[in-house]
């Protein structure tokens, strides 16, 4: 069998969620789908949980991994004894992340990529059982964190994926990737604007589409990305209508003075998972004794109980209710019930939209970085396509429908899109113009 006809594989490795697409090069791609419970899903939790299972003398005596919605189910079962891990994409680029201590071994990020990636197989049931030798790994235009290494992430992935057993690794931009699984619904030459918005970043893609000779041919004209997405969106909502009433903004007393809560208890929000690491935190120590000095002890009081009490992942789906809420109504309720805390307030669209302003603006500024290295105004764009969860944000909508109009943009496959054509890339003949490998 020739590399021509040989099956490809497509991870779209994301930040909150992990899709894998295969295409044997004779039709569109395949999901690969995870059976949980009565259903089957394919967009699968970008998570790892950890648990120490101990024996009769308490020592531990078996480490247990599990991935996806099982660390999940692992974590919400037991948060005290278990250590979740997600959104770790957001360090593959990131040169301060060296290493994570879990139940007492050293991780570096590509031993957790790579823990992930074998539990992600095992639970695909045969599905991953034959890997080919060539996989097309997503990737970001712009990696997340304040000053990305981008060679840094590409060498950690190969690490990663070379302990699956693949041979053949390669790297496309992952709204690229979405493009591709839009070209298929084109009947005439078109140039294409593809706005992929991930958890941790947005990226996006211009790319000429054309038929020649009954094949769809296709030339990348320019990129751009910003590293600010869904998550980023999710923080806004928690530091606005969450924090303030855990004593974010309130004072306590010190001497004969009042000064505010430290400011950094509230910056751990930014993803639930890492709550249990605050907890953990010398910081506890002095969260714990302000309830003492507090001019508002009860908000105090509700913030130790959101630690101690891991309420965090319960509180992360009260966030992802209001956005949702949001996208199709002008005004919607937040409501957080957990143990003895009980956070509730009406929010406004537009005071949603308020708060995630600077996120807008700068996707608003890579869209028009996107444009300007292609050369291209917005008249020269046939079609526009939408992919990802916020894209479904009436704001992000709006910053195209300003530009584009509404007849040009279609969205479709949020979930889907990338893997699948991540898989098809994997055809092409000339895989240097749509991929790259890590760095020598």
């Amino acid at each position: 069998m020739t590399s021509a006809v040989q099956p490809t594989i497509g991870i779209d490795f994301g930040t909150t969620n992990t899709v894998v697409a295969i295409a044997d090069g004779q039709g569109p791609a395949r999901l690969v789908r995870f059976p949980v419970g009565d259903k089957d899903i394919f967009a699968f939790r970008s998570a790892l949980s950890f648990h120490s299972m101990a024996g009769p003398d308490g020592r531990p005596t078996e480490r247990v991994i599990e991935a996806g919605p099982w660390a999940i189910e692992a974590y919400v079962e037991d948060p005290l004894e278990t250590r979740f891990v997600q959104s770790f994409k957001t360090f593959a680029a990131s040169a301060a992340f060296t290493e994570t201590k879990i139940l007492d071994k050293r991780y570096q990020f590509e031993d957790l990529l790579a823990a992930f990636l074998f539990k992600l197989r095992d639970h695909a049931q045969g599905q991953m059982a034959d890997l080919p030798p060539r996989v097309i790994v997503g990737r970001p235009v712009t990696f997340a964190g304040g000053n990305p290494d981008e060679a840094l992430a590409l060498k950690r992935y190969e690490a990663a994926f070379e302990r699956l057993g693949f041979t053949d690794i390669r790297y496309a931009h992952e709204p690229v990737g979405a493009a591709f699984f839009f070209a298929r619904q084109l009947k005439e030459d078109a140039t294409v604007l593809v706005a992929d918005f991930g958890g941790g970043t947005s990226d996006f893609s211009i790319v000429r589409f054309e038929r020649q000779g009954g094949q769809l041919r296709s030339v990348p004209l320019a990129r751009s990305g910003v590293g600010v997405a869904g998550d980023a969106f999710d923080y806004r909502i928690i530091d606005n209508v969450v924090s303030p009433e855990l004593g974010k903004g309130s004072l306590y007393k010190a001497m004969s003075s009042r000064l505010p809560i430290p400011q950094r208890y509230y910056t751990a929000f930014a993803r639930w998972d890492q709550l249990a690491m605050l907890r953990a935190s010398k910081d506890m120590r002095d969260i714990r004794a302000l309830e003492r000095t507090a001019v508002e002890p009860e908000k105090i009081a509700r913030l130790i109980e959101v630690l101690d009490d891991n309420h965090g992942y319960a509180l992360y789906r009260s966030v992802s209710s209001l956005k949702e809420a949001l996208s199709g109504k002008e005004e919607a309720r937040f409501s957080f019930r957990a143990g003895s805390v009980v956070i509730e307030r009406d929010v406004a669209r537009t005071e949603f939209e308020s708060w995630i302003a600077p996120e807008l603006k700068a996707i608003e500024t890579a869209v028009d970085q996107a444009l300007e290295r292609s050369g291209l105004t917005a008249g020269g764009v046939d079609r526009v396509f939408l992919t990802g969860g916020s894209s479904f944000v009436p704001a992000v909508r709006e910053i195209f429908l300003r530009r584009f109009g509404a007849e040009r943009i279609e969205s479709g496959g949020e979930f889907e899109s990338i893997a699948s054509g991540l898989a098809l890339i994997g055809h092409e003949n000339d895989l240097d113009l749509w991929s790259e490998r890590a760095p020598g």
